[in-house]
């Protein structure tokens, strides 16, 4: 009996390791509570600045479906504002541009990322420091929607 639970202890701080590994490298992937959902959220980040400056959110979006889905909208308990941006080099400028929809091709994946497309968060409505989780609500052109959790990074460690 002594031995079960060492090993069932031994389990447990096994299984918490990997989660708490998971969670801070951001590598979790989100799926809808029900399991039905064909988006799956992977690698959700966010690159937070001082000085109550704007972050930005980076993630994958994998679609499991025979059919392409657009990311349509976005929102956040925890900013007054999240907008998609695209970033758009012209020769030896670049400049942000809002889009209205990503679209994740079917049994593709479309990468929201560092030089590309990246959710602007603006305005946040509490104190967000690296180390924290901060949540998403994605919503697809397909009616279902994900909260999902993004780990909050310094610059530095971003890269």
């Amino acid at each position: 009996m002594t031995q079960q639970i060492k090993t069932l202890s031994t389990l447990h701080m096994l299984v918490c390791a990997a989660t708490f590994a998971c969670a801070a490298t951001g590598s979790i992937t989100v799926h809808a509570a029900d399991g039905k959902q064909a988006i799956a959220v992977q690698n959700a980040w966010v690159r937070w600045l001082p000085n109550n400056l704007p972050a930005a959110a980076y993630l994958t979006l994998a679609n499991s479906s025979d059919k392409p889905i657009d990311l349509v909208d976005i929102s956040s308990a925890d900013y007054g504002s999240a907008m998609l941006h695209q970033t758009l080099s012209n020769g030896s400028t670049q400049k942000m541009v809002m889009v209205d929809k990503l679209t994740v091709p079917a049994h593709g994946q479309a990468s929201i990322a560092p030089g590309g497309y990246h959710v602007m968060l603006e305005d946040a409505k509490h104190k967000v420091a690296p180390g924290d989780t901060v949540h998403l609500k994605l919503q697809f052109s397909d009616g279902e929607t994900l909260d999902a959790p993004f780990v909050v990074k310094s610059p530095a460690a971003a890269k």
